[in-house]
C-alpha cells in the first residue's frame, strides 16, 4: 500500500477504423486456439453481473488443438448520433453462442483514451454457461451502447474527469472475464466459444490505430470487465509504448490465487492460449496464472503502469462467488487486504479505495460522483488518479454497514 502519481468527422471516423486491424485472430500474443471438452461440478445457481472462480473439482478435461481462422475478414461500423461508433471486426472474433461480437469507439480528445471492460457474470459449467439461464452475458447487441449511460459514461458532467476522453468500450459476452481463447464442450448439446481475448486484441487493434497519439491511456472496467484490466495495460504499453498507463479496476478485488481454481478455470478457459509472450511470463501455466497475479505479471513487465482498484468491503457479488468456488467468504474485506498484500509483496504497488457496504461497483452508477470514504470523494480520487497526480489509499473504516 502506498502513493504513486502517475472534432472528428464521419469520415475521419471511417478512415481510422477502416485502417484498425480489428479483424480478429488468435495469433499473435496467443497460442492457437483450444477446443476443450469438459465435465465440472454445476454451479449452484445462475448468477449475472460478476466475475466467478471455478469450483476446484472437475470429473474430466482435455485438450485438442483447434484450427484458426485467417481468412481476411472487412471491419464494419455503424455510426450513430451519440458520438458513438459501433465496429463488427468479424474473423475469430465471436459470442459464446458463436455470433458475431462487437465494440463502441468514441472520438474525443485523441490523446487520451479509456479502455472499458465491461462486466456481466462468468460461466465455467454446463449449467452456468447454459445459453438460455447460464450465469453469463451471451450476445452483444445495440443494447451495448453506450449512448446515455451514467457514471464516466456521463460526458455532460462537468465533474466527470474523463468527459473529454476518447472510449473503446468493449462489451463482454464469453463468459471468460475477457482472458479465454479457446472452444468448450460442457455437454453434447453445448459448445461454449470463450473468445475473450480474442476480442479484446480486435478491440485493443482499433485503439492503437484509431489513436496512435494517446499519451494518456486508462485501462478501466466494472466487475468480470475489471478482472483483465491489469493484463490488457501490459498489452497497450507492448503497442503504444510512450504512452502513461494507469489501471482502474472496479469491482474483482477479493479473488485470491487458488491453484486449483485456476487450473480447473484456466483450462476449460484456454487461459494458456491467451498468456502474452513476455519474459515475465516464463514458465506460467494455468495453476499459476491467477487474478491477482495479472497485476504481479503486468507489474513487472512494465514498472511504470499505475495500478489502482475501487472495492466494496462486502460487496454482495464477489462474497457469492467466493462462496460458490469453496472459498470462506465470511469476511469479504480479508480477501481484498489480503489480495493487495500479496500483489505488493510481489514489489507491484497497488493504490486503493475500498467504501463500506454491500454494493457492486460504481464507474457506471451515478454514486460515482457521491461516494466518499475518509472525506475523500471517490470523483476526486479518481481525477487525481487519472491526471497523475498523488493519490493515498482510502479504506473504510466502519466497513459493515448492516
Amino acid at each position: 500500500m502506498g502513493t504513486r502519481t502517475s472534432g472528428r468527422g464521419a469520415i475521419a471516423v471511417a478512415i481510422a477504423l477502416a485502417m484498425a486491424i480489428a479483424g480478429c485472430s488468435s495469433d499473435g500474443d496467443s497460442a492457437s486456439s483450444a477446443e476443450t471438452t469438459a465435465s465440472v461440478a454445476p454451479s449452484a445457481a445462475p448468477i449475472t453481473d460478476a466475475p466467478t472462480e471455478a469450483p476446484t473439482t472437475a470429473e474430466a478435461v482435455t485438450t485438442t488443438d483447434a484450427p484458426t481462422t485467417t481468412e481476411a475478414v472487412t471491419t464494419t461500423t455503424a455510426f450513430t448520433d451519440s458520438g458513438w461508433t459501433k465496429v463488427v471486426p468479424g474473423g475469430d472474433c465471436q459470442c459464446a453462442d458463436a455470433s458475431e461480437f462487437s465494440f463502441w469507439v468514441r472520438q474525443a480528445d485523441p490523446t487520451k483514451v479509456v479502455f472499458f471492460f465491461q462486466g456481466g457474470g462468468a460461466c465455467f459449467s454446463a449449467d452456468t454457461c447454459s445459453f438460455t439461464d447460464g450465469a453469463y452475458k451471451v450476445t452483444t447487441n445495440d443494447g451495448d451502447d453506450p449512448t446515455g449511460k451514467t457514471g464516466v459514461f456521463d460526458f455532460s458532467d462537468e465533474r466527470n474527469p474523463l468527459a473529454d476522453y476518447s472510449f473503446v468500450f468493449v462489451p463482454y459476452c464469453t463468459g471468460d472475464v475477457h482472458i479465454g481463447d479457446a472452444t468448450t464442450t460442457y455437454a453434447p448439446d453445448l459448445t461454449v466459444q470463450h473468445k475473450g481475448y480474442v476480442n479484446g486484441n480486435a478491440a485493443l487493434e482499433s485503439l492503437v490505430e484509431t489513436f496512435p497519439s494517446a499519451t494518456q491511456i486508462l485501462v478501466t472496467g466494472e466487475s468480470a470487465g475489471s478482472v483483465p484490466t491489469p493484463l490488457y495495460a501490459g498489452l497497450v504499453h507492448d503497442r503504444l509504448p510512450a504512452a502513461s498507463i494507469t489501471v482502474l479496476a472496479d469491482g474483482s478485488g477479493a479473488y485470491p490465487d487458488v491453484p486449483a481454481i485456476n487450473t480447473v478455470i484456466g483450462t476449460n478457459w484456454g487461459t494458456t492460449n491467451a498468456i502474452p509472450d513476455w519474459p515475465e511470463n516464463a514458465g506460467q501455466t494455468a495453476e499459476t496464472w491467477s487474478f491477482p497475479g495479472l497485476f504481479v505479471q503486468s507489474g513487472k513487465h512494465d514498472p511504470d503502469i499505475v495500478f489502482a482498484r475501487h472495492d466494496y468491503a462486502y460487496d454482495r457479488i464477489q462474497s457469492f462467488f467466493a462462496s460458490l468456488a469453496g472459498i470462506p467468504a465470511d469476511d469479504l474485506l480479508q480477501l481484498i487486504d489480503e489480495n493487495e498484500s500479496q500483489i505488493e509483496a510481489s514489489g507491484v504497488d497497488l493504490l486503493s479505495y475500498i467504501s463500506p457496504g454491500h454494493d457492486h461497483t460504481v464507474l457506471g452508477r451515478p454514486t460515482f460522483y457521491t461516494e466518499t470514504v475518509n472525506g475523500v470523494a471517490l470523483v476526486d480520487w479518481v481525477t487525481s488518479l487519472v491526471q497523475g497526480e498523488p493519490v493515498t489509499d482510502e479504506h473504510c473504516e466502519e466497513c459493515r454497514t448492516n
